[in-house]
């Protein structure tokens, strides 16, 4: 790219102006050409400069407005922007840096931030009486938690492990510390986190480096010993010190009675093979009811990814299309039932499945399970055709968490767009990191909607604009987890290949119903 292309791309761009396939040039620039991003950065100051200078210069001050197209028919290019500037900031701020002048580009972005002491490791049939549901990979919130049946495993930040059996109270004070009113619990702490106190009606207990087994009621407070040593801090009554095998029940009235180890208190936290077992169970469900899905005759692709394919680098298709994808440098890892090499990493640059889906179909529904480790691309794709020609899906998450759903309607035009892009909120936040997410967007052709799920519940749902339906909806060659754009003669491309992992991916010719897609969800989730 010439100089006198790159600054007329830069201003367009800035200017709300720049067409998708000429963004998409700018960007593989900008990511290779360190020029390019400086060139960039000059003018936006120029840019901006610019703005302020006109804004200051009109009449009435009280009354500055930018006039920028509509939100529904621009807002990408907004994200583009400000995304470029976001790149520009960090693609750029390594040399910036160098000269101790790390601010040149603007304030920094806000850092992100999560908030919590201990995150949910595993759980097995857990019944939480929580506002919020909570699962596998979720950072506990403050405040009074109740597990009311169940098994949970709780990592602390500390590196301290404890595993609880409901019906349970308690509440995690910090990651050393945490209130227990009711339940059983067995706590392993390493020796990094030796001092973590576990707070009870009727005293508290300080590990000294162990594992020990804690049974708590309205009327006494069972320990158990299993290695190591424990100190009891009673209320208003002299501290006791515990080692292995021993045990002691202290009653709600103060009195002390030495019993032997409940082997049945320790035994029911075998949390690995009791989940082993359920999985392995709930697995077996899915199984079946793939096979069931396959009779369906609006199932056009589904791929279990299960690695069952003789050949590494083919993933069978059990829809009615019949083709079969191919996997480019992806990489085999473990599903979302923890099973190793049923599942595909996508987060090496350049990882994809090539597909191609034939034919013409009036709606279409996608469905998959994915594991989002970070959103560090300005798109993250989950399923995009060959380029984006007219009446073809692009599906994928917006860098800020938005899901992004579009059929492109029209020829590109600048002002006026050619797509409606469906957005929803944001599904993902970087403290929801490594969690298995299930999402599933139906465009309904019938009625000209969109609408958007994750984990089975609705959470968007938009009406396309009379210019922007599109009667018959065309796939063709398509990659799943990447963009494989058409240029042949140009080894530039742009970075959306999406940093996580998805397992099992089905696309159906028809819009599915709110209940099927809560079906599929609740048949699937481990």
């Amino acid at each position: 790219m010439n100089s006198e292309e790159l600054n007329q791309y830069i201003d367009d761009l800035l200017d709300g102006e720049l067409s998708e396939a000429e963004f998409l040039k700018l960007e593989a620039e900008m990511h290779v050409n360190a020029d390019a991003r400086q060139t960039y950065y000059e003018r936006l100051q120029l840019h901006t400069a610019l703005f302020a200078e006109a804004a200051e210069s009109r009449e009435n001050v009280e009354e500055k407005v930018i006039a920028f197209p509509s939100a529904n028919s621009y807002l990408p290019w907004f994200a583009a922007a400000a995304a470029a500037l976001a790149f520009f900031a960090g693609g750029l701020g390594w040399q910036i840096g160098k000269s101790g002048d790390a601010n040149v580009a603007g304030a920094p972005e806000e850092e992100p931030v999560a908030q919590g002491f201990a995150v949910i490791g595993e759980q097995s049939d857990a019944v939480w009486e929580t506002e919020a549901s909570l699962g596998h990979g979720d950072l506990l919130p403050s405040g009074p938690l109740r597990l009311a049946s169940g098994i949970v495993q709780i990592d602390f930040f500390s590196g301290v492990t404890a595993i609880i059996e409901g019906d349970a109270e308690f509440e995690i004070l910090s990651d050393m510390e945490m209130q227990v009113n009711k339940g059983k619990l067995r706590a392993t702490v390493p020796e990094p986190a030796q001092g973590f106190q576990i707070r009870t009606s009727t005293g508290n207990l300080v590990d000294l480096g162990t594992e020990f087994a804690l049974t708590v009621t309205p009327d006494h407070a069972d320990m158990h010993v299993l290695n190591g040593e424990i100190e009891w801090h009673p209320v208003d009554k002299p501290m006791r010190t515990l080692i292995d095998g021993e045990s002691l029940r202290w009653t709600a009235s103060g009195d002390a009675v030495s019993t032997p180890a409940d082997s049945e208190v320790i035994d029911v936290f075998d949390l690995k093979q009791h989940l082993s077992i359920r999985r392995s169970e709930k697995r077996a469900q899915w199984q079946f009811h793939v096979k069931e899905m396959k009779k369906d005759p609006r199932l056009l692709v589904h791929l279990p990814i299960d690695g069952e394919s003789d050949n590494r680098r083919e993933l069978i298709n059990d829809g009615r299309s019949g083709k079969n994808g191919t996997i480019v440098r992806a990489q085999w890892a473990a599903d979302r039932w923890g099973e190793s090499e049923s599942a595909l990493d996508f987060s090496p640059t350049g990882s994809r499945v090539r597909l191609d889906v034939p034919g013409k179909h009036r709606s279409l529904t996608f469905h998959c399970w994915a594991r989002i480790d970070s959103l560090d691309r300005w798109y993250n794709s989950l399923f995009l055709t060959d380029g984006h020609e007219l009446h073809e899906p692009h599906w994928q998450i917006m860098q800020d968490g938005r899901l992004f759903f579009s059929v492109k309607a029209n020829e590109a035009r600048k002002k006026h767009g050619d797509k409606h892009i469906a957005f929803s909120p944001p599904i993902w936040t970087p403290a929801d990191s490594g969690k298995w997410f299930h999402i599933a967007t139906v465009y309904d052709g019938d009625v000209a909607t969109t609408t958007h799920y994750v984990n089975g519940k609705k959470i968007s749902h938009d009406v396309l604009p009379d210019n922007m339906r599109v009667e018959e909806v065309s796939i063709g060659a398509a990659s799943i987890g990447n963009w494989s754009e058409p240029s042949r003669d140009d080894p530039h491309f742009a970075v959306r290949n999406l940093n996580g992992v998805i397992d099992e991916f089905a696309i159906f010719s028809a819009a599915l119903t709110a209940e099927e897609i809560q079906k599929l969800y609740q048949i699937g989730k481990p």
